[in-house]
């Protein structure tokens, strides 16, 4: 059973939110919070899986308490935006939030990206995570670009899986990619995240975008 914890101000659209995932399978809304600090709170409390967290909340918004909660191990983010590209999205890559969802997407691609998140992969909506990882890797605000030196202390296997990440591919798709098993290949993402230092498989991809591999 994956448990959820929905962070969504709009009660209208939060109650939307709990319907979908409440009549799926294998899925059981644990908690639900109308802010930031509400949110960090309950993840705190009751150590979702996943929480859905809207970026734009009241008291703390959703990139301070996704921040929070990847920080202290409480759960997986999936972030849910209207995908405008603008400082909340790309503050929630910063934060580790492990995956995005268009707040428009249909009630199936929600509970599959759930679903995605807790399985441990976090890029979802392969389309908009390429264009989310294009965009970040365009920007020229962007913090000096890595050093292809930070590869040093990856695998020459390490190194494909994160030029697939790089690419927006599941581990599935890694695993055909590469013709390797699954669990290899999420062994080899648990590895090359610890080894850079990163906090989700975007974070990865973008790095993987950035120094062009």
């Amino acid at each position: 059973m994956i448990r959820v914890l929905v962070a969504e101000d709009q009660s209208a659209v939060r109650a939307g939110l709990v319907l979908i995932l409440r009549s799926a399978p294998g899925i059981d809304v644990v908690g639900e919070a109308d802010d930031g600090e509400r949110a960090v709170a309950l993840a705190r409390e009751l150590r979702p899986d996943v929480v859905l967290m809207d970026v734009q909340m009241p008291r703390l918004d959703g990139v301070s308490a996704t921040r929070q909660v990847v920080a202290e191990g409480l759960a997986d983010v999936l972030v849910l935006t209207t995908f405008d590209l603008d400082a909340y999205v790309f503050g929630a890559l910063r934060a580790g939030a492990a995956g995005f969802l268009l707040k428009s997407a249909e009630a199936s691609d929600l509970i599959e990206a759930v679903r995605t998140v807790a399985r441990g992969e976090g890029i979802v909506a392969p389309a908009v995570t390429r264009r989310l990882i294009a965009e970040f890797a365009a920007r020229p605000t962007r913090e000096a670009r890595a050093d292809p030196a930070v590869l040093d202390v990856l695998t020459r296997r390490e190194r494909e899986v994160l030029s697939c990440l790089g690419q927006g591919l599941s581990n599935a798709g890694i695993a055909e990619r590469l013709e390797m098993a699954e669990a290899t290949v999420k062994t080899h993402v648990s590895r090359l995240l610890g080894k850079l230092e990163l906090r989700s498989r975007v974070q990865a991809a973008v790095l993987a975008q950035e120094l062009g591999i």
